[in-house]
């Protein structure tokens, strides 16, 4: 009796071993490029769910969105991060995303939930803004432009930096925003103007703000970025700095409400383990970490920001231009269309097929 016991208990703890001992599976999650965690997080990730993340790289959300939808057959990874409510139309119409709700979705602000059948998961927010390097006004003695408008004149000329809206979710919030403020008309005059009057167009935000804008080495003391990037500079500053080196110039409805997020990717190949990096992505120490890696808002109430958070001053009121998600994607693929006749081709607005 005592010898088959003793038989039992080792076939029995050689069982256990293989289930504790199982290979971990890997989960394969594609980023923008702007994307940051804490490793040790990650990390922590992985051990509480027997998992590897390897990160994938996608470009700009509005680049790694058209990835996505080109590769859907085939699916570059599990769960995706940085599609936003400027790309989520296109997205859902492309069919790529799986409706997933997390655990705790009833903690999400209300106002930053971007569907209601969860293909999406909102994760984070933030403004874009159009940002200035002050010490280059100063020793230039030259005014800032008051009105979007004024980035036309000939004062303003060859001074603004920003990321091409087909290929730059940034860019394309901006162009949104001077639709919003202008209207369509309006809106295609005005690029007509910032491209008679020099506008430098690159394909991300990353050489935008690190190439071209003057605070970096470039020529053009204004750059499409984000109202938190002065909050930024100073805390990547090798210096004690008691003010930031550059400021955020919120004209009237040049600013937009960007909301990212994360999903599960349709065919994905391990939706179990996406699953498991939404929630994660939702979790206090994730929210909390946020603000100081990607320079964005949690979506989690109650998180307490960096000080250095002082320096974002936000866009209010009149200066935030807001279009619904319905209304980007009903009206995108014609917008970007027309801004790449005007802006690249150097058509006439009068030209265009408006509504």
């Amino acid at each position: 009796m005592q010898k088959f016991w003793l038989v039992g208990l080792v076939a029995s703890s050689a069982l256990m071993a293989g289930f504790s001992s199982a290979a971990p599976r890997t989960l394969t999650v594609i980023t923008h490029d702007s994307f940051n965690l804490d490793k040790k997080l990650i990390q922590a990730f992985e051990r509480t769910n027997n998992l590897r993340v390897a990160f994938v790289k996608g470009g700009d959300a509005g680049a790694m969105t058209n990835k996505l939808i080109l590769t859907k057959k085939t699916p570059l990874a599990d769960v995706a991060y940085g599609i936003d409510n400027t790309l989520l139309g296109k997205a859902l119409s492309a069919n790529i995303l799986e409706s997933y709700k997390p655990k705790s979705a009833a903690l999400i602000v209300k106002e930053y939930r971007l569907d209601p059948a969860w293909h999406i998961t909102p994760i984070d927010y933030g403004f874009v803004a159009l940002n200035y390097d002050k010490a280059w006004f100063a020793v230039n003695n030259k005014a800032l432009p008051q009105r979007l408008e004024d980035l036309t004149k000939p004062e303003w000329r060859g001074l603004l930096a920003m990321p091409n809206p087909a290929t730059s979710s940034t860019g394309l919030a901006f162009y949104l925003a001077t639709i919003k403020q202008l209207g369509e008309r309006g809106a295609f005059n005005f690029w007509a103007g910032l491209r008679d009057n020099g506008v430098k167009i690159t394909a991300g935000w990353d050489a935008a703000y690190y190439t071209e804008f003057t605070r970096n080495g470039g020529s053009r003391p204004i750059v499409v970025s984000y109202a938190s990037s002065p909050a930024a500079e100073i805390f990547y500053s090798d210096q004690k700095l008691d003010d930031a080196p550059t400021a955020n110039l919120l004209l009237p409805g040049s600013s937009f409400l960007q909301i990212e997020g994360v999903a599960v990717l349709r065919g994905a190949k391990n939706p179990d383990l996406a699953q498991k990096f939404v929630d994660f992505m939702l979790t206090t120490p994730v929210q909390s970490d946020i603000p100081t890696q990607m320079w964005v808002y949690p979506v989690m109430p109650n998180i307490k920001l960096n000080a250095v958070y002082r320096f974002a001053d936000q866009p209010t009121g009149q200066q935030i231009a807001v279009l619904q998600p319905a209304t980007i994607t009903a009206n995108s693929a014609r917008w970007l269309e027309n801004w790449t006749r005007v802006v690249q081709r150097g058509a006439n607005p009068a030209t265009l097929p408006l509504k």
